[in-house]
Formats: structure tokens, C-alpha cells, sequence
């Protein structure tokens, strides 16, 4: 259905993303509607994970709003990062953000280690750090393992730090060692 040029396709997946459809369906019909849809199916995704009550299903959304080609799914993502009601969902958003790497997802995974209420997100936040393409959380690793007030937060900084092979994390762990 995805692949079909018609806007009847667009009318078939919103159907198979209402509440009344089992939660697999409901699943790969977003799916496609984030990788194949554009803009339609990036408004409807958009719309779905504000409004929708039910937070697991929510959680699923945000692997196709991060697959969306729609500039703004990224901003999206942000937004649910820091906004959405449920700790599962804005960690998962943090995830898939870190997939996409960048100065602005490395703010808000930032954000959400300083400013996230939750430990927990704190926590997911700092793995999807170690996430980031080409090694580039390992900086922000560093930061968060020496200066975050949370014992919890620096303990999974060090951790993740430690699975990273990367030379900036050997020298910092070292450090911290030989002090």
C-alpha cells in the first residue's frame, strides 16, 4: 500500500493507525508512513505521537518519525525528547535521534541529561551519547562522567566511556585512575 502513488494509500495507512486496529498493524502502518508517505505521512505520525494516549504505542512512533525525509521530523523528535509525558517514550526519542548525529541532537541529548527529571532518561540519554556516529558523544561522555551531580548519571557516562575503544576515553579513564 505504502509504495502506491495514489492518495487513496495515504487514506488506507491512517486507517490502520486508529486505536481500533490491533498494535502490529498499527505499527507497520506507521512504519511505512514515516519511510514512505512524506509529508502526509510525516503530519500523521506528528499527530499520532501528540495525541495518542497509549504511551507504548508512542514509543514505536518515534523509530518512523526518525526514518521521516520531512525536515522537520528531526525537530520532532526534539520536541518529544523533552516534552512527551512518558520517560519511555522521550527516551526512545533520544535513541533515534543519536542515529542522526549533529550539533542540534547533541543539544538535546545534552538537555535531557541536565534537565530531564527523570534518572532513568538521564541514563538513556547518556547511552544514546555513546550512540552517536564516528564517536562523536565521547566529548560530551567525558563532561557528563566529570561534572554531572548524579552518581547514577556519571557512573553510566564511565560505563558507556568504557565500551567506546575510542583513545580520548582510555586517557580519561586512566586519569580518573591515577588520581
Amino acid at each position: 500500500i505504502a509504495e502506491h502513488a495514489d492518495v487513496s494509500a495515504d487514506a488506507a495507512l491512517d486507517r490502520f493507525v486508529a486505536a481500533d486496529y490491533p498494535e502490529k498493524i498499527r505499527e507497520h502502518a506507521a512504519f511505512w508512513l514515516g519511510v514512505s508517505r512524506g509529508a502526509h505521512g510525516y503530519a500523521t505520525l506528528k499527530r499520532l505521537i501528540e495525541s495518542d494516549p497509549d504511551d507504548h504505542f508512542r514509543e514505536k512512533l518515534t523509530f518512523p518519525i526518525s526514518q521521516s525525509s520531512e525536515a522537520q521530523a528531526q525537530d520532532e523528535l526534539i520536541h518529544v525528547a523533552k516534552q512527551d509525558s512518558s520517560s519511555r517514550v522521550r527516551s526512545q526519542a533520544l535513541f533515534w535521534l543519536a542515529q542522526k548525529a549533529g550539533k542540534k541532537v547533541a543539544g538535546a541529548i545534552s538537555d535531557a541529561i541536565d534537565n530531564d527529571p527523570d534518572t532513568d532518561v538521564k541514563k538513556k540519554a547518556v547511552f544514546a551519547l555513546s550512540q552517536m556516529p564516528d564517536h562523536e558523544g565521547v566529548p560530551k561522555l567525558i563532561e557528563v562522567a566529570k561534572n554531572n551531580r548524579n552518581p547514577a548519571v556519571r557512573k553510566q557516562a564511565v560505563f558507556w566511556l568504557g565500551q567506546s575503544n575510542d583513545p580520548r576515553a582510555l586517557d580519561f579513564i586512566t586519569s580518573v585512575l591515577t588520581h
